[in-house]
């Protein structure tokens, strides 16, 4: 089946399927490397809640044939604020907040949805994934999107990891700990507008969440971390294209499916008493300072 599925991917009349694939793979990419920092920092419902909070103006801008990147940007930024904003209330905590706004916009994004019954089939796809759905415009949407989120990183990647891992210090150092934030908020919601079209909408948290979590479990060391993320990012999304179009299953299912089962394996294999012994430390040699000292 392997072979069979190669010789369709380089078939020209079966070009969707290669689009389809190179998506999923810088999707994975860029989700793993933002995801990583969004798992160290403990923000995985934030996450939730941005990735949710795009479909309102991914839907917008699908629908008046514009860029789905800007639209998903401005409800991923307008969330953000937005919770910032509302959280500055004395009786109300910041995942109460995240809570209310996430559910909100993602009721606002099927409400605009069902009232565009012309285009809710293809919107369709937009929140579960879709192989034949990935057009060329779509590649090369994703292909610069990947660039402008990697190069973001590489510039505040030191503001990440300090504000990560203390915040405190991050204050003493005199970083801007909110604008830190918010370009991590940003990064967040380009990183969901890019994996719509492979993994779709409802499913893309995985995604983020789960190749960060998988490498977490096997090294304390960042710089390792945010290699192996990528890779088993990549390799669920080969996989579950191949599952995918084997099997005629949902995409984006089929990805989270396989970064599923790998974090489950690398959850057992390193819950083995063996595992446990030969991977321990003295007290000293702390996460924290693991992933301060390779930042």
């Amino acid at each position: 089946m392997i072979v069979e599925f190669l010789q369709d991917v380089f078939t020209p009349e079966f070009a969707f399927l290669r689009r389809a694939l190179l998506v999923a793979m810088m999707s994975g990419v860029v989700c793993a490397v933002v995801g990583t920092y969004v798992t160290l920092r403990g923000m995985a419902f934030m996450g939730d809640a941005l990735a949710h909070s795009v479909l309102p103006g991914i839907a917008v801008a699908f629908i008046l044939s514009g860029n789905m990147v800007f639209g998903g940007l401005v409800a991923g930024v307008l969330t953000a604020v937005l919770i910032a904003v509302v959280s500055m209330h004395p009786r109300l905590r910041e995942d109460t907040v995240i809570g209310v706004l996430f559910v909100a916009m993602f009721a606002l994004g099927v409400v605009i949805i069902a009232r565009s019954p012309g285009y809710s089939g293809q919107i369709s796809s937009l929140l579960l994934g879709s192989l034949a759905g990935v057009s060329p415009r779509d590649v090369w949407m994703t292909a610069a999107t990947s660039v402008i989120i990697l190069a973001i990183i590489t510039l505040f990647h030191r503001g990440f990891v300090v504000v990560s891992l203390d915040r405190e210090t991050a204050h003493a150092l005199g970083l801007r700990v909110r604008w830190i934030d918010l370009v991590l908020y940003v990064l967040v919601s380009l990183a969901v507008v890019a994996s719509i079209r492979s993994i779709g909408n409802v499913l893309v948290l995985a995604l983020l969440i789960t190749p960060a979590a998988t490498a977490r479990m096997i090294t304390q060391r960042l710089s390792v971390m945010m290699v192996l993320a990528p890779f088993i990012a990549m390799f669920s999304a080969v996989s579950g294209v191949f599952i995918s179009w084997t099997w005629d299953l949902p995409t984006g299912a089929a990805i989270v499916l396989v970064a599923s089962a790998l974090f489950a394996v690398t959850w057992l294999s390193t819950m083995s008493p063996l595992h446990r012994r030969s991977t321990q430390r003295p007290e000293s040699s702390s996460p924290a300072l693991q992933g301060t000292s390779h930042a």
